[in-house]
């Protein structure tokens, strides 16, 4: 082995400096958040930040690339993206009531909205980085040459329609219809991903690689996981409203909602590239001797 692969391993397993930052982060708000009251409003951000640096550290030692390593700027859209992404279905939820957020009332209007957008910016880069470092995996290879769905006008069309039914149910009967808000998006926007010329799932399902889904889907269980377990003892926090779901509860929500998360990963993942093109190909467009990575950016 040559003396600058040693070095170019050496380099990769170094654990970033901006990783230990992150667990400082956690290791501060996390208590804080569940012992003193009203702390949440002020440090969910900073919680999460500091999940989203040591998830990409992760990455970097990892793989020796991540969201921040390749670009600052991109790191950075991804907080910006996610704000307005989420008051998406904020909107969307003034109809079906899944969920609402207690202990907000001694909050201004303009104090409950600030900070909730500095909240919200931090669901996208949580998701997209969680993603890249289940990517890592070797076991995801597995998922490299699946079935393949080959892709036709007629299928993008009705898929397209199909979304756009999905989402006028949950708007005429928001009682009985509201898990078609996990499900409709990501069918209405991955056609117009395609006709617009941006990165789509079907492009890959045409080649039957699984990949990118599979560590999209996982990297949103775990992040649900960890957005549940840090809100249970918070507060402010939220607590969720499901009719014939109301049952089986790990902490606020129940055990069915959890699978709202993975159409919920693959709509933000629609959702980013309607906001802006990805110049490069994903890496996980062809398959790789070393530990793959979504190159979501």
């Amino acid at each position: 082995m040559s003396l600058s692969l040693v070095s170019s391993s050496v380099e990769r397993a170094r654990y970033p400096a901006y990783g230990w930052l992150g667990l400082l982060l956690i290791s501060i708000c996390w208590p804080v958040n569940w012992t003193v009251k009203g702390a949440t409003t002020f440090l969910f951000f900073p919680l999460w930040l500091g999940y989203v640096l040591v998830v990409d550290a992760l990455v970097a030692m990892r793989t020796g690339s991540s969201i921040w390593t390749r670009s600052r700027k991109d790191f950075v859209l991804l907080f910006v993206a996610s704000s307005p992404v989420w008051w998406l279905f904020e909107i969307i939820n003034q109809r079906t009531a899944n969920w609402e957020y207690l202990g907000t009332t001694h909050l201004t209007m303009v104090e409950y909205y600030l900070f909730c957008t500095i909240s919200f910016s931090t669901v996208m880069p949580a998701i997209f980085e969680t993603a890249e470092l289940t990517s890592t995996s070797k076991w995801i290879e597995r998922f490299a040459h699946g079935p393949p769905i080959r892709q036709t006008a007629t299928l993008e069309v009705g898929i397209f329609l199909g979304g756009i039914a999905m989402l006028m149910l949950v708007l005429a009967w928001p009682k009985y219809c509201y898990p078609f808000v996990w499900t409709s998006l990501v069918l209405i926007l991955d056609p117009v991903n395609r006709w617009l010329g941006r990165e789509h799932f079907l492009d890959y399902l045409e080649r039957g690689d699984w990949r990118p889904i599979v560590s999209l889907s996982i990297g949103a269980l775990i992040c649900g996981f960890f957005w549940e377990m840090w809100n249970y003892y918070s507060w402010p926090k939220w607590v969720y409203h499901t009719p014939g779901t109301q049952f089986l509860h790990i902490f606020e929500m129940p055990l069915f909602g959890y699978a709202g998360y993975v159409p919920f990963s693959l709509e933000l993942f629609e959702l980013k590239n309607i906001l802006w093109r990805k110049v490069p190909r994903s890496a996980l467009s062809t398959p790789q001797t070393a530990p793959a990575t979504l190159d979501l950016m």
